[in-house]
C-alpha cells in the first residue's frame, strides 16, 4: 500500500458509508471487501463511536481489504486522516460535516489532491459553500432521502423530489444518502446524482458483493438510459 501523491479519480457511483453494528460478527474489512469486489466505487469510515486508535486500525484493515480498488475516506476526523497519511495508509481524504469550518479547514491540512465532501441539505448550505474559496469541497453529501434509523438525527427527508431541486442548484456532484434503495437508483440518477450512498443496504446484506452488483447494474442502466456512462 501507498499513500496517495496525487488526486485520484472521483467515481461516486457507489458510496458505501460503513457502520460497525450492522456488519456484525463478520467485520467491518470483510464487508467492505466484499462490497468493494461487487463494485462500490468510495467507501467512508463512520463510526462515531471509536477511539483515533481504534479508527486508524479499521482504516489500515480498510486499505488492504480495498487493495486500490476504491477510494477511501474518514467521516468527520481529520485527525485521524492525517495521522493515516503520516503512516502511509492510502487514504484518500474526509467527509465533514456542516459545523463550523471544517471544510476549509480539512482542505488547507490535507491539500489539493485529497477528497474533501461535505454534508449538505438546503440553500443555506449552499450559499454556504458558493463563499467558499473554489476547490474547497468536491461533492455534496444530500439528504436525506428518506427517513433512515442508521443516522437518527437526521434532517427532514428530502424525497427524490427534493434532491432534484437541490442537484439542479448545486455547482457541485450531489450524492443522495439517507433511505436509499435499489429501487431508487433510476429515479435519483435521472434527477442528477452523481452517485448513491447506501449503509444498511450493504452493511446488513447477506452478500454484500451480489447486491453491490446490482446496485451498480441499476446504475449503469440509468446512465445509459440517460444517455451515457456517468
Amino acid at each position: 500500500m501507498t499513500a496517495p501523491t496525487e488526486r485520484t479519480a472521483l467515481d461516486l457511483s457507489l458510496y458505501l458509508v460503513t457502520d460497525a453494528a450492522l456488519c456484525g460478527e463478520r467485520g467491518v474489512a470483510a464487508v467492505v471487501e466484499a462490497a468493494v469486489a461487487g463494485g462500490v466505487s468510495i467507501v467512508q469510515l463512520r463510526d462515531k463511536h471509536a477511539s483515533a486508535d481504534e479508527q486508524l486500525h479499521t482504516l489500515e484493515a480498510l486499505a488492504s481489504a480495498i487493495d486500490g480498488r476504491a477510494l477511501l475516506v474518514v467521516n468527520d476526523r481529520l485527525d485521524v486522516a492525517l495521522a493515516a497519511r503520516e503512516r502511509g495508509l492510502p487514504v484518500d481524504g474526509v467527509h465533514v460535516g456542516q459545523a463550523d469550518a471544517a471544510s476549509e479547514r480539512a482542505r488547507d491540512a490535507l491539500g489539493p489532491d485529497a477528497i474533501v465532501g461535505l454534508t449538505a441539505n438546503s440553500a443555506e448550505h449552499l450559499a454556504a459553500v458558493a463563499r467558499m474559496p473554489r476547490g474547497t469541497v468536491d461533492y455534496l453529501g444530500v439528504g436525506v432521502i428518506r427517513p433512515t434509523s442508521t443516522k437518527p438525527d437526521h434532517p427532514p427527508a428530502l424525497g427524490i423530489d427534493g434532491f432534484a431541486r437541490f442537484a439542479r442548484e448545486s455547482e457541485l456532484p450531489c450524492v443522495a444518502i439517507g433511505g436509499v434503495t435499489l429501487g431508487d437508483v433510476a429515479a435519483l440518477r435521472a434527477a442528477g446524482a452523481a452517485g448513491v450512498a447506501v449503509v444498511s443496504a450493504l452493511c446488513a446484506a447477506a452478500d454484500p458483493r451480489a447486491v453491490a452488483g446490482e446496485f451498480v447494474g441499476a446504475w449503469q442502466a440509468a446512465a445509459a438510459a440517460a444517455g451515457g456512462i456517468r
